[in-house]
């Protein structure tokens, strides 16, 4: 059963936030994080899931006591960009809401292309579950999270369930599955980077996370702005129609005037009115019977 709702005047910096300023390691994700409390929890940086640089890990541990249901996220940067070191803010609003948080590096392009860094990031969650407890978490309840290819990262491990079957942990094994500005039918690939990306897999189809909708996935929450022009919203509303279809649980949620950036943004606790995004996350996942502590 599909709900949708829609937010309304959640502008300001938010919605304002370019490209560059979250993806590569720019500035302000550098402000950003110079901002961010360093209390309440524990970081562990760097512990590897895989052989390689970049099957390696930050893990998030809130203080008090478990279990704590585990979160882990996946940042975006097409494939091509992105550092887990960059998405602090994004681990410590988690890890203060009481959720245990890893976010993995995984394998970028062109050193890889579809569909290797999706082993990657089965390898990161089949990790999460095989390690949680060792770090007071319970892998009972295990989300899948993420943004722009991120997003696509997880839904991709929640719907295929090959990837993460090869790596040991089941896909029925994730509770839920959180995505911002996911892009999840973007066929025809009409950009060098798209084309380097998914353009020489036999089957394009097989790319495309639409293709996957089953009336047994996970639970899905899509969140989306109406102002994004890097991943249009069709995107969320394609494939929430598509689950639906298949009489699977999604819920997705349009956000008024955000764009690409801001809705990830909005996860960090500094910056003004950014509680909505959020606070429709934890509700959701409290919903679902995932609350965190």
């Amino acid at each position: 059963m599909k709900q949708t709702f829609d937010r309304r005047n959640l502008l300001g910096c938010l919605a304002s936030l370019p490209l560059a300023g979250l993806a590569g390691g720019c500035s302000r994700a550098d402000l950003v994080n110079a901002l961010v409390p360093r209390d309440r929890y524990r970081r562990l940086v760097g512990l590897p899931y895989g052989a390689g640089p970049r099957r390696t890990l930050d893990l998030y541990r809130p203080d008090g006591e478990g279990p704590f249901p585990v979160v882990v996220f996946f940042y975006g940067g097409g494939w091509d960009s992105g550092d887990r070191g960059d998405y602090l803010f994004v681990g410590q609003r988690l890890a203060d809401a009481g959720y245990l948080v890893v976010i993995p590096d995984y394998r970028l392009y062109p050193e890889v292309a579809f569909p290797d860094f999706l082993d990657d990031c089965a390898l990161a969650v089949a990790w999460a579950g095989d390690h949680a407890a060792e770090y007071d978490g319970d892998a009972g309840r295990l989300v899948l999270m993420g943004h722009s290819a991120g997003a696509y990262n997880a839904m991709m491990l929640a719907l295929d369930a090959r990837y993460l079957d090869a790596a040991g942990w089941p896909a029925s094994r994730i509770d839920a599955v959180v995505s911002l500005a996911g892009p999840f039918d973007f066929r025809p690939f009409d950009t060098a980077r798209l084309q380097g990306v998914f353009g020489t897999w036999p089957d394009p189809a097989a790319t495309q996370p639409v293709s996957f909708a089953r009336g047994d996935a996970p639970p899905l929450l899509l969140l989306t702005g109406t102002d994004d022009e890097i991943v249009l919203p069709r995107n969320s509303e394609n494939l929430a129609r598509a689950i639906g279809e298949q009489g699977g649980a999604v819920t997705i949620v349009r956000y008024e005037g955000m764009g690409h950036i801001g809705i990830v943004a909005a996860l960090a606790q500094p910056l003004p009115g950014s509680d909505a995004v959020f606070e429709d996350i934890r509700d959701y996942l409290d919903g679902e019977g995932l609350a965190a502590a």
